[in-house]
Formats: C-alpha cells, structure tokens, sequence
C-alpha cells in the first residue's frame, strides 16, 4: 500500500510540475519565495505513533531537505519574510514537548551537521519529570527531557523556545491570569532555568482553534519575538513574521517532498490572523 500512495503523491507532484516551476519562478524574481517552518516531535525506532518518526526516515528528510534548501534559524527565517525579500528555497527545523529520546540520534545528527533549529520545551513536564498526557492517554510514558539536557542543548548553541508550562489548549482558556502564567511566566522561568533568553513561543496542539489572540500579544508585550502556529501553510515576505505557520515533519518522505514543492493546496492555506501589531 506504501508504494502504491507514494506512486500517487509523485503522479500529482509531476502533473503539476509545470504551475509549480513557473510560480517558483515569478518568486524568485520577485523577491517573494516563502519561508517553510517544519515541526517534529519525537524521533525514534521504539514505541511509533502519531507524533513519532523513525530515526532512517527522519535522516532522509534532512539529506533532501540540505540538497535543496537553506536550512535557517527561526531569526533568519523572519528576516527573510522582512523588506528585503527572499528569492531562496528556505526552510527552519523545530521540534515541540522535549522528548528525551531526541538525544539518541535526532540531536546529535543536527549538531554534527550545524543544522539550526530550535526546540520548544514544556517546562512542567521536564521540571517534574512528568510524561505527557497525550501519552499516559496511549498508556506508552514516553521519557522527557531533563534540565540538565536543555543546559546541554543552550551550550550547543541550540536556541530553546517555550511551550507553556502544562501543555494546555489554550484557544480554550479565557482567564488572564492562567493565560499569562502558561505564556509569560513560565517562559521567564524557562529563560532563568537554563540561563539564556527566550525568544519563540510554540502554541500546544497548534491548530487554528488552539491559538489565542490575547496570548500572543502577552508573548509580544512581555519580549517574546515570535510564536508558532502547526497548522500548515507557508509564510511569505510581507507576512506578520511574529507569527510563524509551520507544516508537519510527516514521517513519509514523498508527501514532504510534494508539501514543500510548493503544492498549492499548502500554498494556499488561510493565514490566521493573529491581530498582534
């Protein structure tokens, strides 16, 4: 069945190989190549789900991904989306929760070959030690990061984002104080935790309905310098870039080569309006 889907994602890719190259061209000479933002979770060969990709796919992934893009840190990534344009193939690498089994090889991989990325922690569940919810839920405790790895990981150079304390949705929380805790406050204590600043914040679950308005502008008021949403689309010159739209690492390797070779149905997703100036 494998072969069979991938045989049609690389069909629909050819067949609209023509718009693809004509658009990507106009782009370039315009200035105007957008900036994909990939997120991954957990990246390991025990215990697959959802959220998991095997360690050989996820290499694969980043040989394609340094053949054919700039590989950039979320600071650069806004740049480009900033006056001067951007007429390259551009991606970012993120990473979302702060499982300890990206250690085993995921980290290693990407700091051997100076790949950025940054990584977003839930600072209650490593501060504690605590699994996930979402994999007590699978009744599979998944190892967390520890503070001592995050240190770890600012020594390398790896730039930390914040993804709240507790993991919540937030398109569903309407108190202020909850709000600034899971959004402000726990990301200063992430900053004191592992001594270094915190520029980028990671909405939990990321799709348009767990997004917060009130919340991004706490994260802008309070120093924050960009937020993540997860649930698809591009990001484009002249594009808020405090907002970042990120598109799925998916485990098969053909359905990320089509996304991000400009498929139109990506290109072509509504930008939520976070209403942050």
């Amino acid at each position: 069945m494998s072969i069979i889907q991938d045989a049609a994602i690389q069909f629909y890719q050819w067949s609209a190989g023509p718009a693809r190259w004509w658009r990507v061209r106009h782009w370039r000479q315009a200035g105007t190549m957008p900036v994909a933002v990939l997120f991954y979770h957990r990246v390991a060969d025990e215990h697959p789900n959802p959220w998991t990709i095997a360690t050989k796919a996820f290499a694969q992934h980043i040989d394609w991904l340094q053949a054919h893009f700039d590989i950039v840190s979320l600071s650069e990534g806004q740049h480009r989306l900033g006056p001067a344009g951007n007429s390259r193939p551009t991606v970012c690498i993120t990473f979302d929760d702060g499982y300890a089994d990206n250690h085993r090889f995921a980290i290693p991989l990407l700091i051997e070959r100076r790949i950025p990325f940054t990584y977003f922690v839930t600072l209650g569940n490593v501060v504690e030690q605590r699994p996930f919810a979402h994999d007590l839920v699978r009744g599979v405790p998944m190892p967390v990061d520890t503070v001592e790895a995050i240190r770890a990981l600012v020594n390398a150079g790896v730039e930390i984002g914040s993804h709240t304390r507790t993991h919540p949705d937030l398109g569903q929380i309407t108190d202020e104080a909850t709000l600034f805790d899971e959004v402000v406050r726990s990301t200063q204590e992430l900053s004191e935790l592992v001594e270094t600043p915190i520029r980028y914040f990671a909405f939990p679950f990321g799709q348009r309905v767990h997004l917060n308005r009130r919340g991004a502008e706490l994260a802008r008021q309070h120093g924050i310098q960009g937020v993540c949403s997860a649930y698809g689309g591009f990001n484009f010159p002249g594009d808020e870039p405090f907002h970042l739209q990120r598109i799925h690492g998916d485990p098969r390797l053909s359905r990320l080569q089509n996304w991000l070779s400009f498929d139109q149905r990506v290109v072509r997703i509504p930008r939520f309006r976070l209403g942050v100036s």
